[in-house]
């Protein structure tokens, strides 16, 4: 396909990590489209398909193609599009990048590579890799917790030096991280977080935004949340941090794309089917969701129900 118009790779604010709704075993694309859609006309700054809220990892490549085209075509030139294309073999990391190029992406998000637990020397090839024979910009995706692998400082200057490596997403919610790179680090990377209950105080400390699963239901909120911050109104960014807070908390309580479902189920009418080894999650989380949505509901309505 032709390329499309450039779009800024690393835009401030919040940009939705997409959930993958399944009916039964089969995609649900229409609604993944209007769950896409939402999302842009609620003001988010990008999209992420087959991210970590997406059960990647539950998806065949015809899927995930299929996700990342369809998201593309949603989202037009309104905003970027990023697609997960990282996994744990760097020859497969690379096809896949270079399809989700031809696709129309944006930029990829590739997460560390997992399971195999690399040293410093084989990330920084992986990367290299990729950013030598796939010419599109990448995010990294930083989720030690998932992967068992991390970067040290030393490898960031490293990748640094990689001109394709435009932004780095940190999972961890550890806000030292952030206040221990280098300020020269800090100016040559786009940082977002990748952590919603600690994304304030990480933009505070000089982040981009946030890549955030909360978003799927929350997206004005959200996305009002990081306008505050980038506007200096911190008496606001902090109210609605309060009044988001409890929802963040109880996404916590359990892997963040069944709550997330379950969550979408109450709000959009979306099913909350998830693949194994994913389960849906426990009467008490549902309890705590539904808790913590309840002020932003609306009143009830049949089919789909609008909030905030």
């Amino acid at each position: 396909m032709s390329e499309r118009p450039r779009i800024d790779p690393t835009p401030h604010g919040a940009i939705c990590d997409l959930v993958t709704p399944f009916h039964g075993d089969q995609l649900d694309e229409p609604a993944f489209a209007e769950l896409a859609e939402w999302q842009i006309n609620s003001g988010i700054s990008g999209l992420l398909v087959a991210g970590p809220a997406g059960e990647p990892w539950a998806l065949a490549d015809d899927e995930r193609a299929r996700l990342i085209r369809l998201a593309v075509a949603v989202a037009g030139n309104r905003v970027p599009v990023f697609a997960g294309t990282g996994t744990s073999c760097t020859e497969t990391t690379v096809a896949r990048t270079a399809e989700a190029k031809n696709m129309g992406a944006t930029a990829a998000y590739v997460v560390m590579p997992y399971y195999s637990k690399p040293a410093q020397e084989g990330l920084f090839r992986h990367y290299q890799a990729i950013t030598d024979r796939v010419d599109l910009p990448l995010i990294v995706g930083l989720a030690p917790q998932r992967t068992a692998a991390d970067l040290l400082p030393r490898t960031l200057e490293r990748l640094a030096s990689l001109r394709s490596v435009v932004g780095i997403a940190d999972e961890t919610g550890d806000i030292a991280r952030l206040v221990a790179m280098p300020s020269a680090l800090r100016q040559r990377f786009a940082l977002y977080s990748g952590h919603d209950l600690t994304a304030m105080p990480f933009t505070l400390m000089g982040g981009r935004g946030v890549i955030s699963a909360a978003a799927n239901l929350v997206p004005r909120l959200t996305v009002a949340l990081h306008q505050a911050l980038a506007t200096g109104n911190q008496q606001s960014a902090q109210s609605l941090q309060e009044r988001l807070s409890p929802l963040f908390q109880a996404l916590e309580r359990e892997p963040s794309p069944p709550a997330i479902k379950y969550g979408l189920s109450l709000l959009r009418g979306i099913s909350d089917d998830v693949r194994l080894p994913l389960t849906p999650i426990v009467a008490e989380t549902t309890a705590a969701i539904r808790m913590a949505l309840a002020p932003v509901l609306c009143k009830p309505a049949p089919a789909r129900r609008q909030f905030l």
